[in-house]
């Protein structure tokens, strides 16, 4: 196993502890650990079914581990009741895989969603037409903030899809394949808009992802999920040119 990078701050803001979850007989995570720090891009990369997005839905408390440790923000999610949980989830952004917008809504009500639905933190802002003005601003979407979902493109969804996460103003953000199903130049697109996003929110990214080139773009490091375990973590540059097959294996052009 790769050792970690030492990162200089610090501050760690997610951290997961000795995860284990298993389906029946399939041991999908293994003891998993996992450090994200303040300000930081981490990326995770593993095999379709190796157990990324079930890691990450124990992350947001959608799926319960069967035994370690989840901090968030100094925070032990699996001993927090639904109240204090739905808490910490303000503070937390997902985008999802496939962009999730509600279909029947318009642009704009997609965004005002998450104000009402977390309206103790937005007390203070009673304005929502000026935060979702400002939140499709940041994403270069203003002109559609009347239009349907079914009117934009697979890149607009995924703009849309960010905006309705910023809009929180969240300290992290769980960014699900954020590149997949898109052509590269939309794609490129939206690696620089999340990279224009960490630079003026100063949010803390945890990116999922397939695409090697979205890695080594976004990346301050890479972690390699693999047999359920964190089975290597450092940077881009370190990790492509390892000589363990294991390690190699993902970055084969």
């Amino acid at each position: 196993m790769m050792a970690d990078h030492n990162i200089s701050n610090n501050n760690i803001v997610l951290e997961v502890k000795n995860l284990y979850k298993r389906f029946g007989d399939n041991r999908v995570l293994n003891g998993f650990n996992l450090k994200l720090y303040q300000g930081e891009n981490l990326v995770v990369m593993g095999k379709s079914g190796s157990g990324k997005s079930v890691m990450i839905k124990c992350l947001v408390g959608l799926m319960e581990a069967d035994s370690g440790s989840i901090s968030v923000m100094h925070h032990d999610i699996t001993k927090l009741n639904q109240q204090a949980l739905d808490v910490l989830r303000a503070d937390i952004g997902f985008l999802f895989q496939g962009s999730a917008l509600y279909d029947s809504m318009t642009v704009r009500e997609n965004l005002e969603f998450p104000l009402r639905r977390h309206s103790r933190k937005n007390k203070a802002k009673l304005d929502t037409e000026t935060q979702v003005v400002a939140a499709l601003e940041s994403v270069g979407l203003a002109h559609a903030i009347d239009l349907m979902p079914a009117e934009l493109s697979g890149g607009m969804k995924r703009r849309v899809a960010l905006a309705r996460t910023l809009i929180l103003q969240p300290k992290i953000i769980l960014y699900d394949e954020p590149t997949s199903g898109l052509d590269p130049i939309t794609a490129k697109e939206i690696i620089i808009l999340m990279q224009d996003v960490q630079k003026k929110y100063k949010t803390s990214s945890l990116i999922i992802t397939h695409d090697v080139d979205c890695a080594r773009v976004i990346s301050d490091r890479i972690l390699l999920l693999i047999d359920g375990v964190d089975y290597a973590v450092g940077t881009y540059k370190a990790l492509s040119t390892s000589e363990d097959p294991k390690i190699k294996a993902f970055f084969k052009q």
